[in-house]
């Protein structure tokens, strides 16, 4: 397919790029996984610099339409994964219900001395070491989530659990916490290097970060989670009524 833009016209080259752009990724071939042409190939055929391209792109990855990933190139978005408000689940449970199957790219669990946020909640002394687990979570072929969860010290974890199963079945079924309300923080942010690298995107690009205060049927603190979301790959959603 030739790609061409008018260098004549008054419209910024970096506009029409993306416009051009988003009439190509709506053609079935891209819908259907193909990877688009790469930066070079497409920034000669239109005549343009990388600079002016990249700006295009960034615009559609920003908004979702399109996916990025360090050495393999970029590609339409499928269908965002969407959480929301008005109730609220675990992951593996969030997951279910889409129909997504959870891929588990890395599991880590330490006795770690707590997060302030972690220390607050909890009201524990910061020398009081409390179990840490991080986990890179997503689809098969793409993690989009890194999560790190610090659990109250009062309940008995031995770092031994099969952490491969949903969390708060361990916590109802090994050691009888039924876990009731989550308190929920949501920002938007740039990804740190660490987070970058987890997640297969550039520094400084978009994430959303969730934190969440999870509490028992007795308001006892159990958990604090907070994830680092792709921006690409994961909607928040929000109802209200009257």
């Amino acid at each position: 397919m030739k790609l061409k833009l008018d260098h004549k016209s008054i419209v910024p080259l970096h506009i029409q790029a993306e416009e051009l752009l988003r009439e190509l990724i709506k053609k079935a071939e891209y819908q259907n996984g193909k990877l688009l042409p790469n930066e070079v190939e497409l920034s000669e055929q239109l005549k343009i610099s990388r600079n002016t391209l990249r700006q295009a792109i960034n615009k559609l990855v920003y908004e979702g339409l399109l996916i990025r990933k360090k050495r393999l190139g970029t590609r339409v978005a499928t269908n965002k994964v969407i959480s929301g408000a008005n109730n609220w689940f675990s992951f593996s449970q969030e997951m279910k219900i889409l129909g997504i199957a959870v891929h588990n790219f890395e599991l880590h669990v330490s006795a770690s001395r707590p997060s302030k946020e972690a220390q607050s909640f909890f009201k524990i002394p910061d020398t009081k070491k409390v179990l840490k687990m991080e986990r890179l979570r997503g689809k098969e072929d793409l993690p989009f989530v890194y999560f790190i969860s610090e659990f109250n010290p009062s309940i008995p974890f031995n770092g031994s659990e099969n952490f491969n199963r949903p969390l708060y079945e361990i916590l109802e079924a090994d050691h009888g916490v039924f876990v009731k309300t989550s308190r929920e923080e949501i920002n938007a942010d740039g990804a740190s290097e660490f987070i970058a690298a987890k997640l297969e995107i550039d520094p400084g690009d978009p994430i959303l970060v969730r934190k969440r205060y999870v509490s028992d049927i007795n308001k006892m603190p159990v958990e604090y989670n907070i994830g680092y979301y792709r921006a690409d790959s994961f909607t928040y959603s929000i109802s209200c009524e009257k």
